[in-house]
């Protein structure tokens, strides 16, 4: 039931051109990687409590990340905002990545600067329903990057934290079968 409701709402947001079998499912998120990032659990010895610094200061930037289960394909940008620009860089990166003669539709949340506006020739937007971030994976691609590389972690500033998050990404992102174990799902499955 959850796949035929699945592939009926894809097939309401794409082009009529558009066949099934020429499309392929895409997870979009952003997450915030900063001077207060998060904490994990370490090991240590046993009885004893780790010390862990958590910095005070504020400053961040954003991982745009989206994901293709069916290939290991990912696409991402650390970018110092989160707004409708940035969307519409992140969304031509991902076209470029699409294949010729395919279609990405790509499942995001309903976040203010997701705008259908921003659809492009080969690429279609797909929002989730309110308050469901537990449909889109890629909010598991972003806690597995943080509790392998990006917690309990100190930062200098903000060239640091770009260093940081652009490491961690480049160290995911080749890591194909990671990214398809952890953004598979069934009732994605279109064609």
């Amino acid at each position: 039931m959850i796949l035929k409701n699945f592939v009926n709402h894809v097939r309401t947001v794409l082009p009529e051109h558009i066949e099934l079998s020429d499309v392929d499912i895409w997870f979009q998120d952003e997450t915030r990687i900063g001077q207060q990032g998060s904490i994990t659990r370490v090991w240590h010895y046993c009885g004893q409590r780790p010390r862990v610094v958590r910095q005070q200061q504020f400053e961040s930037a954003y991982l745009f990340g989206a994901f293709c289960p069916s290939n290991g394909n990912s696409v991402g940008l650390v970018l110092p905002y989160v707004n409708k620009q940035a969307m519409q860089l992140h969304m031509q990166h991902i076209s470029k990545e699409v294949p010729e003669g395919r279609h990405a539709v790509v499942v995001m949340d309903g976040a203010l600067w997701h705008q259908a506006d921003l659809n492009l020739h080969n690429v279609t937007m797909l929002k989730l329903p309110p308050y469901s971030p537990e449909l889109n994976p890629s909010e598991q691609i972003w806690q597995y990057l943080k509790q392998h590389d990006l917690s309990n972690r100190c930062f200098d500033g903000y060239d640091a934290i770009v260093d940081a998050a652009c490491a961690a990404w480049n160290r995911l992102r080749v890591q194909l079968e990671l990214i398809r174990s952890i953004t598979s799902r069934a009732w994605s499955i279109v064609c």
